[in-house]
Order: structure tokens, then C-alpha cells, then sequence
């Protein structure tokens, strides 16, 4: 089982700050100011999502002016990024694993189909050797009576 942290997955779990966390990756740093300048949320929104991902440790804040310039942790990320890739490899085992019964099943699925299909062509074939015997039978006394007339 792969250790999770939650707090780590809730802070990047949202879309708009994965999307600040690429700004901030492409632009080096920035400010809520900046930040909402390329986002569909206002400044004050800005400012929430970015304590977030500090609380967080993906990001860290330094005074600068009236504001806090914020820079991506780079070793908080790597982490971020490692967790990702194992529960990644986790659910491609699980899948596989998904994958490899539900083949066992069908397979057994089709042995049985194929069987029963067996079987009933063994129970046609007898069923057409019984009548056939039958008729013969029949005919042979058809054949007998008619002989002693």
C-alpha cells in the first residue's frame, strides 16, 4: 500500500491550484496579484488557494512589499510528484490484477458454453441414432408382417 498524505493530495486535488502551481513552475514565483491575472477567481480567492498549498509546503512565501511572493517547494513537489507516480503504479497493478481474473472468468465462461455445446450435440446425435433405430425396427416389422401375409 502506498502512504498517502492527504493534506498533500487535497491542496493539489483542485483544478485551479494545479493550475497556479503550473504558473508559479513556468514563471519562477508570483504574488496573488500576478497569479489572478491568469486565473477566472479574484485576488482574494487567489490568496486563499495559496495558503493552502503553503499549509501544504508546496509553496513558500517571502515578504515582498504589501505582499507575499510565493515560490513552488521544489522538494515538497518531487514529493507530490513521487506519491503520484506510486499510487499511479499501485492501480496499473490493481487493474492488471482486475484484468487477469476477468479473463480467467470469461475463459471459463467459454469452456462452459463450449461444453454444454458439446453435450448437446452427443444428446442430438444419440437422440437422431435412437430414432433412427427405431424406424429400422419399425420398417423390419412393417417388413415382417407383411412377409406373413
Amino acid at each position: 500500500m502506498v502512504a498517502v498524505d492527504d493534506d498533500l493530495w487535497s491542496a493539489i486535488g483542485d483544478p485551479t491550484r494545479r493550475r497556479m502551481l503550473d504558473l508559479l513552475l513556468a514563471d519562477g514565483a508570483g504574488t496573488a496579484t500576478s497569479l489572478s491575472e491568469h486565473l477566472p477567481v479574484t485576488r482574494q480567492a487567489v490568496a486563499k488557494h495559496l495558503g493552502v498549498l503553503d499549509r501544504a509546503g508546496l509553496v513558500n512565501a517571502t515578504p515582498a512589499g504589501r505582499e507575499m511572493r510565493y515560490r513552488v517547494d521544489g522538494a515538497q513537489f518531487a514529493r507530490a510528484v513521487a506519491q503520484l507516480a506510486a499510487v499511479g503504479t499501485a492501480w496499473d497493478e490493481r487493474l492488471r490484477r482486475i484484468k487477469r481474473i476477468a479473463e480467467a472468468i470469461q475463459r471459463t465462461q467459454d469452456q462452459t458454453t463450449q461444453d454444454r455445446t458439446s453435450q448437446d450435440r452427443t444428446s442430438q446425435d444419440r437422440t437422431s441414432q435412437d430414432r433412427t433405430s427405431q424406424d429400422r425396427t419399425s420398417q423390419d416389422r412393417t417388413s415382417q408382417v407383411k412377409t406373413k401375409e
